[in-house]
C-alpha cells in the first residue's frame, strides 16, 4: 500500500515539472529578440562616369638629327641627357661644301650688283638680267641648303636621348648622329572601347599617375581623337597631352590614366548593404517594410566609388537598405532598427 502511494506521489511531482518547464519554454520563444539593424535611405547623387585605362608615356615630338648625305663629323656639342633649345647647334660636319657654296654665292651676288648697274645705264637687256638674277637665287638657295645639312640644329627645345657617332666619324646615313625628343609636353595615347566613341570629346580634362612616381598626380587634355577603330580590339585612340612643366614625366613611364566621361544621376548604397549570392554573381540587398520585415532585392551595380555602390536597376530612392547586420539575414524576417 505504502508502495503505491509513494508511486503515485512521485508521477504527480514530474507532472508538475513537465508543465513548469513547458510554461518556461513557451515565455522564451514569446520573449525571443529580434534581430538588431541600421538602415540609411536610399537617394540619388551624381556618379562620375570614370573609367581606368593603362598606356605609356611618349615624347610629343621625336626628331633624328642627321645631314642629307654623308660625310665628316667635325663638331659634336651635346651629349645624351642634355637639355637643348630650338636652334641650338648639336653638330657640325666638314665644311668644304658649305665654303664653296658661300663663294660662288659672293661672286653671282657681286655679278648681279655689276649687271645691275649696266642695266640702268642701257647697257645690257633686261632678258640677260633676269637670267642672271635667276642664277643667284639659286645660288643663294643651294647655300642655305649645305648650311642647313652641315651645320645641325635642334629643331625643338627637349632633350638629348641618343648619340650615336663621334666626332671624326664618317656619318654613313645608317642611324641619325643625335636623336632630341620634346618632353615638354609629353602625349599618350589612350585605347578608349568604341562603345564610349561618342562620350569623349577634344578639350576634355583627364588626369593620370605614374608608376615611377608614386604620390602624385598629374592632369592632361584630350588632344586628338583618331578617326578609325581597331578592329581587333574595338578601340580608338584618344591623344592625352600633359603639360608637364616640371618635366617630370619621361618617355616609356607606365601611366594609368583616368578619363571622366561625365556625370550620371544614380541611387548609390554604401558597399556594406551589397551581397553576393553564393554560387552566382547576383549581387542583392535587404529592404525594410512598413512593419521592418525585411525583403530580399537583386540589383545591379554600376561605379564603385568613395566606398559606394551606383545602382543602376532595383532600388527606388526612399527605400529603406539595411547596412548593418544582413550577413545572417534572411527574407520575411522582422528586425528591430537601431535608433
Amino acid at each position: 500500500m505504502n508502495k503505491i502511494f509513494h508511486f503515485a506521489a512521485a508521477a504527480l511531482l514530474l507532472a508538475g515539472c513537465g508543465q513548469q518547464n513547458g510554461s518556461s519554454n513557451a515565455g522564451a520563444s514569446q520573449t525571443e529578440t529580434l534581430p538588431l539593424v541600421s538602415v540609411i535611405t536610399a537617394a540619388t547623387e551624381k556618379v562620375p562616369q570614370t573609367s581606368l585605362y593603362s598606356s605609356t608615356v611618349q615624347a610629343n615630338v621625336v626628331n633624328n638629327i642627321a645631314p642629307q648625305s654623308g660625310g665628316r663629323i667635325q663638331k659634336l656639342n651635346v651629349e645624351v641627357g642634355d637639355f637643348v633649345s630650338k636652334g641650338q647647334v648639336l653638330a657640325e660636319m666638314d665644311r668644304v661644301q658649305l665654303d664653296q657654296a658661300e663663294l660662288k654665292l659672293r661672286n653671282d651676288e657681286t655679278e648681279l650688283g655689276r649687271v645691275k648697274a649696266l642695266l640702268d645705264q642701257g647697257g645690257i637687256s633686261q632678258a640677260d638680267y633676269d637670267q642672271l638674277e635667276l642664277a643667284c637665287n639659286v645660288s643663294r638657295s643651294n647655300y642655305r641648303n649645305i648650311e642647313e645639312n652641315t651645320i645641325l640644329r635642334s629643331p625643338v627645345s627637349g632633350v638629348v636621348t641618343a648619340r650615336n657617332y663621334d666626332r671624326g666619324d664618317m656619318y654613313a646615313m645608317a642611324q641619325p648622329i643625335y636623336t632630341v625628343q620634346q618632353i615638354t609636353p609629353v602625349k599618350i595615347l589612350v585605347a578608349i572601347s568604341e562603345t564610349d566613341y561618342t562620350r569623349v570629346k577634344k578639350g576634355d580634362k583627364v588626369s593620370l599617375i605614374a608608376d615611377a612616381l608614386p604620390g602624385k598626380e598629374f592632369s592632361g587634355t584630350i588632344n586628338r581623337l583618331y578617326p578609325t577603330m581597331d578592329a581587333s580590339t574595338h578601340t580608338f585612340n584618344a591623344e592625352v597631352l600633359v603639360p608637364n612643366s616640371n618635366r617630370a614625366l619621361r618617355p616609356g613611364m607606365y601611366a594609368r590614366v583616368t578619363v571622366n566621361f561625365g556625370d550620371n544621376l544614380s541611387i548609390t548604397v554604401p558597399d556594406a548593404a551589397v551581397s553576393k549570392m553564393q554560387g552566382a554573381g547576383t549581387r542583392t540587398v535587404f529592404v525594410l517594410d512598413a512593419d521592418n520585415t525585411a525583403e530580399m532585392k537583386v540589383v545591379t551595380l554600376g561605379r564603385h566609388f568613395d566606398g559606394k555602390y551606383e545602382i543602376l536597376s532595383g532600388l527606388q530612392a526612399g527605400d529603406r537598405v539595411v547596412v548593418k547586420g544582413n550577413s545572417s539575414l534572411r527574407a520575411g524576417q522582422k528586425v528591430e532598427v537601431a535608433e
